[in-house]
């Protein structure tokens, strides 16, 4: 193998910053994929060292130990000994360690070096270590370990060239008998406790801020009364800070679709790029600022460590329905994408609870929703406030959030209580130390997510707005005919006439019938179908907003407008339940294989 294709696996426990220490030294040369033969999520990126060369970084899941109880875990344990899926391996090994809570967490970094693979071990996260008044010896325990110890602040930059120097030299393989005759090979914690006993300083009554913040954020009453309104002051800044850019966002692709309208003659050409192309992609790009304030929050509540606490309180929710609250974090990721969240059950040791949780995970309201939920929203919602201050809009947004969450959990009360039925597994979690977020690594989240969600734009949502459009585009009438009647007799509209009388009790008409049909691909498609249809329609410009023409539309059996308030809610209410996109189908049935 050649040196540039080296690969390095960094490896350590949930919250001890490894996705920190990967982002930093990858900066925006990385990317998201699946391990070979498995549907779970890997980052993988490129490092570049003083010398000039690059490694290729591997940010494996977060694990506490190397005897997996989890598919996650295995999969860890499995890259490390070289018996990765379809030759799935590393080179050398970065063990990171959270260095304000070395007990926890240096197990995990013994079994690593026992592997024998080449390893560097990285105590991260030093800065709020010395704010705790916590001095770590890093020579004595290198001279414990017999392998590079290195202390890094993955949030500041702290130690992160001295860490490329280290990647850079040569390695070796000896630390295998340094462990042997230094540590004792029974079970491994009474070596934890020895090796922390002679490397660590600690100076006292430094911990008094962390247990006063724990006893308000997870307080019986108090802990989830500010964990709900903290949620709706984010399903308020969804709408607060987010219009002046969808409103920039709309008016460049307007702005676009007018020079292609300019520059082209009238024909199946310019109707293509216009009606299909720009109205599908234009319309749902619109509403990337909204979720990039959502994921802003989520990755807000993972680098403060908040999440950790919030699993906590729903640890109580979780359980009276039969649950453990490890599930939390799982159900919390499928509000960005059901497909992550249900990769992350594997995490969840007891079977009868992950399948349960794999039911239950797409209910959660995720991003693809959001814009439909967005549309809706800001057409036939007034933009009133409550008290003042609460706007109706963004309480409405919440109250589809809750409803999922509560559907979802009536629907884990009846399975844990009838097919899943077991015991509840006791939930034990290390609830990490509060931290500055590192901006950084916040923003590159950000990135990374918006950037996933423009290329599914960019394939699955552009690709089925093309087929709308030759849908809804043939077979062609002839010349002079109203464009309603001809999207009436297109293969579009005769697939949303067949389901229009399954539909119609809901207050559905066959438009509204193509795009619940092209929501099965993906539920945002059905923002760019809605454009499609309603552009050729006739019934508003591509370049207009959805939100000024969907009130204008009407019935064309009674002449009353087909979207009203209540059809709107009655509209988003099928989305919360019934719409489950093709992607999200496969991989539970690829989890469950069943």
């Amino acid at each position: 193998m050649s040196k540039s294709s080296e690969r390095i696996a960094i490896v350590g426990s949930p919250n001890s910053g490894k996705s920190s220490l990967f982002n930093r030294l990858t900066g925006l040369r990385q990317k998201v994929a699946n391990y070979p033969g498995v549907t779970v999520e890997k980052k993988v990126g490129q490092c570049r060292l003083p010398s000039g060369r690059d490694l290729v970084l591997v940010d494996l899941p977060g694990t506490y130990s190397l005897s997996p109880r989890s598919p996650d875990e295995a999969i860890v344990r499995d890259v490390l000994e070289g018996r990765g899926a379809a030759g799935e391996t590393a080179d050398r090994v970065v063990a990171v360690v959270d260095a304000t809570n070395l007990e926890r967490q240096l197990y995990l970094a013994l079994q690593i070096l026992a592997t024998g693979r080449p390893a560097i071990l990285v105590l991260n996260l030093i800065d709020a270590a010395e704010a705790q008044g916590i001095s770590i010896d890093v020579a004595q325990m290198e001279r414990l370990l017999g392998v590079p110890v290195l202390a890094v602040s993955a949030k500041t930059g702290r130690g992160i060239d001295r860490l490329r120097v280290a990647l850079d030299a040569p390695h070796a393989n000896g630390h295998r008998r340094a462990l042997e005759e230094a540590l004792d090979p029974a079970r491994g914690y009474r070596n934890v406790e020895e090796i922390v006993r002679r490397v660590v300083r600690r100076t006292p009554g430094r911990s008094g801020a962390r247990a006063g913040l724990d006893r308000v954020l997870t307080h019986r009453v108090l802990g989830p009364v500010l964990f709900v309104l903290f949620m709706g002051a984010v399903f308020q800044s969804i709408y607060a800070w987010a219009t002046p850019a969808m409103d920039a966002l709309a008016a460049g692709f307007g702005a676009l679709a007018g020079a292609v309208q300019a520059a082209l003659p009238a024909g199946p050409l310019r109707s293509l790029l216009v009606d299909g192309v720009i109205a599908g992609a234009g319309t749902v790009a619109a509403f990337l600022p909204q979720l990039a304030i959502l994921f802003f929050f989520i990755a807000l509540m993972e680098d403060t460590g908040y999440m950790a606490r919030a699993a906590f309180i729903m640890d109580r929710v979780m359980g009276a329905v039969g649950l453990p609250g490890r599930a939390f974090l799982p159900l919390l990721s499928s509000f960005a994408c059901a497909i992550p969240g249900i990769m992350a059950t594997r995490t969840i040791e007891n079977r009868n609870d992950r399948l349960a949780t794999i039911m239950i995970a797409p209910l959660m309201t995720c991003s693809a929703r959001l814009p439909v939920y967005a549309l809706l929203i800001g057409a036939f919602i007034p933009d009133r406030h409550v008290l003042g201050i609460l706007s109706l809009r963004g309480l409405t947004l919440l109250s589809l959030y809750l409803f999922g969450i509560l559907v979802a959990l009536a629907v884990a009360w009846v399975l844990k209580r009838t097919l899943l039925r077991g015991p509840r597994p006791l939930y034990v979690m290390e609830l990490p130390p509060y931290r500055v977020p590192s901006w950084r690594s916040v923003l590159l989240t950000i990135k990374n997510r918006c950037l996933l969600f423009l290329q599914k734009a960019g394939t699955v949502i552009v690709a089925v707005s093309l087929v709308l459009w030759f849908l809804a585009s043939y077979p062609t009438s002839k010349p002079g005919t109203p464009p309603g009647e001809a999207l009436r007799h297109s293969f579009a509209g005769q697939l949303g006439r067949a389901i229009e009388p399954v539909i119609r009790p809901l207050g559905f008409d066959w438009k509204m019938g193509v795009g619940l049909i092209s929501s099965v691909a993906a539920r945002e498609v059905m923002i760019s179908t809605m454009a499609t249809v309603y552009s050729l329609d006739g019934s508003g410009d591509p370049s207009t907003s959805l939100r000024r023409t969907l009130p204008r539309v009407r019935d064309e059996r009674t002449g009353l407008p087909s979207y009203t308030p209540l059809v709107a809610i009655s509209l988003m209410v099928f989305f919360a339940l019934a719409c489950q996109c093709m992607s999200t189908v496969a991989v539970a049935r690829r989890e469950t294989n069943s």
